[in-house]
């Protein structure tokens, strides 16, 4: 991002201008800028395109591998990296709240962070990480949580892993490793279209009314939980495509058995919905995605949201 102040702030700064300065000499760094588009407008094949020439260069002899981007999306591209990445060496990514005209600017000191994690050797075997006020955290928990704050990405499940100290990443708890998904293309993840319904107060359902998609992820209350008028209208979908319930709240798991009364989580999964555990809808949205592109049956959907908690 660039821009004077008070004009406005667009995507085209280069890598070797962001490289510029950070004062991490002792790292070899490989500069590729393959696209400069704001990230509200990233789709997966952009994401899924950097993550296969992120892997030839593993291949090719890089130690990790750190990518940089506007931070709207940045927790659901650092999720999808982590569902599909097959090497054991790291991949960071990191971006900046303060764009370069704004006093304070936080994007040097989170580049510099992200190549220290990518080239220790501790961080090997971790799957996706965001790096980000020398906070080190999984992509599979990371949220972005606040519009403008300098510490807006924060894991309200797990908290971070560890922390960059006096430019050394510092590991203070580990994580299960993720067998990367199979079986889709990308062509095929291209046309496949999961929709997210997040269930408000006095909701009449109308936009499940005639839903046109493959899949579903229900943003519910709480533990799991939508108005009794939207089960007539949930049902049917349930029983023509994949439904993942989740809570909208943006931390603790969906329950399973605990409340029976309609449109609770029993009544929803007794209908046929899969719990989505631990996993924030809109993580829940591209995870389903990958599966239904992938061919996955119900039983493989259920599967994988439990093995993330």
């Amino acid at each position: 991002m660039t821009g004077a102040s008070g004009t406005d702030v667009v995507a085209r700064l280069t890598g070797e201008e962001i490289i510029a300065g950070l004062g991490v000499a002792r790292i070899d760094v490989e500069v590729h800028s393959p696209y400069a588009v704001p990230s509200a407008s990233l789709t997966f094949r952009d994401v899924l395109d950097v993550v296969e020439r992120a892997g030839r260069a593993i291949e090719q002899g890089a130690t990790g591998v750190v990518v940089t981007q506007g931070t709207d999306t940045l927790e659901e591209t650092a999720f999808l990296v982590d569902s599909v990445w097959k090497h054991a060496a790291p991949f960071v990514l990191t971006g900046a709240m303060r764009n370069p005209s704004l006093p304070g600017a936080d994007g040097p000191a989170n580049l510099a962070a992200a190549l220290q994690v990518a080239t220790a050797p501790d961080a090997r075997g971790r799957g996706a990480l965001v790096v980000f006020a020398d906070e080190i955290h999984a992509a599979r928990h990371v949220r972005k949580t606040h519009s403008t704050s300098i510490g807006t990405f924060v894991s309200s499940n797990a908290g971070p892993l560890g922390h960059v100290v006096e430019g050394t990443p510092r590991f203070l708890a580990s994580q299960p490793p993720r067998a990367p998904l199979s079986g889709w293309t990308v062509d095929r993840v291209e046309q496949t279209r999961i929709a997210l319904y997040t269930a408000t107060l006095d909701d009449d359902g109308a936009a499940l009314a005639n839903l046109e998609a493959d899949g579903l992820v229900v943003a519910g209350f709480g533990v799991g939980h939508v108005p009794e008028r939207l089960v007539p209208l949930l049902a049917p979908v349930i029983a023509t495509m994949p439904v993942v319930l989740t809570s909208r709240t943006g931390a603790g798991s969906v329950l399973a058995d605990t409340y029976g009364a309609p449109g609770a989580e029993r009544d929803l999964r007794a209908r046929g919905a899969i719990g989505g555990g631990f996993v924030h809808p809109y993580k829940a949205r591209v995870l389903l995605r990958l599966l239904v592109a992938a061919n996955a049956t119900l039983a493989d959907i259920d599967a994988a949201f439990a093995a993330l908690g």
